[in-house]
């Protein structure tokens, strides 16, 4: 493998695992690897903690190819849960808010969703990376502080029902980049006159990297450990010192 010019891994990444968390575990494979102190290691889009599915991680010059790969169409599976709320749209919050669901039926549910479909406009999370006044999200958030984010545009390409069993709704879902699949939830939830959050995300695509073809953390840290280095000119010359 020669993880200069650039390797690209699909990983599933874990429940709980941000992706900084997958990225770094990578990188210190790739560090041990090469006898190096330092190595270039990014994401293609991030997956929350909360949620499950395919990252793309990058290796040398082939990081400068994640933007492209980012932009690509993703595809979710998401699990709602109907007639309650949370902060963070999803389960990194306990419940706030309850609201009666018994009044939603299948066919409401398929009333509503064409008005999701498209080219939409989406207020982010207050729980997100998204910078307000320089700081993130996030960090106000988990201070107990509000903040007006401003809704962006984005589009779904296809929405559809998986399957009902209320209070439950699965949903797949494919969007562009910047689509917040909490803040979906949360607009849809609000639509059927209730509110919703997320109980469980898949993340099935990231635009030619499916699920089906992923490694698991422990597969790929063991394809590294064992690869054979293509580039032993450049290994030698930036190894550690004993």
């Amino acid at each position: 493998m020669d993880f200069v010019s650039g390797e690209i891994f699909a990983i599933d990444k874990p429940l709980g695992w941000t992706s900084f968390d997958a990225v770094k575990r990578l990188r210190g494979a790739i560090q041990r690897r090469l006898h190096v102190k330092k190595f270039k290691v990014g994401h293609a889009g991030t997956l929350d903690p909360m949620a499950t599915g395919v990252l793309v991680i990058c290796t040398g010059r082939a990081t400068r190819q994640i933007e492209g790969i980012q932009s690509g169409v993703k595809e979710y599976v998401a699990t709602l849960r109907l007639g309650a709320t949370t902060p963070s749209f999803d389960l990194e919050t306990g419940i706030d808010a309850r609201y009666p669901y018994e009044h939603i039926t299948l066919e409401l549910i398929e009333e509503k969703l064409p008005a999701f479909r498209g080219k939409i406009m989406q207020v982010p999370p207050l729980y997100s990376a998204v910078k307000v006044d320089g700081k993130r999200a996030y960090d106000l958030a988990r201070k107990g502080k509000d903040a007006e984010l401003k809704a962006k545009p984005l589009e779904i390409t296809a929405l559809e029902v998986l399957e009902y069993d209320p209070p439950l709704l699965k949903l797949r879902v494919e969007c562009s980049k910047g689509t917040y699949i909490r803040a979906l939830a949360r607009d849809i939830g609000e639509s059927l006159g209730s509110g919703a959050h997320l109980t469980a995300l898949r993340r099935t695509r990231v635009g030619d990297f499916s699920a089906e073809r992923t490694l698991s953390m422990e597969q790929a840290a063991a394809l590294i450990a064992h690869a054979s280095l293509e580039f032993p000119d450049w290994y030698e010359q930036n190894k550690k010192t004993e």
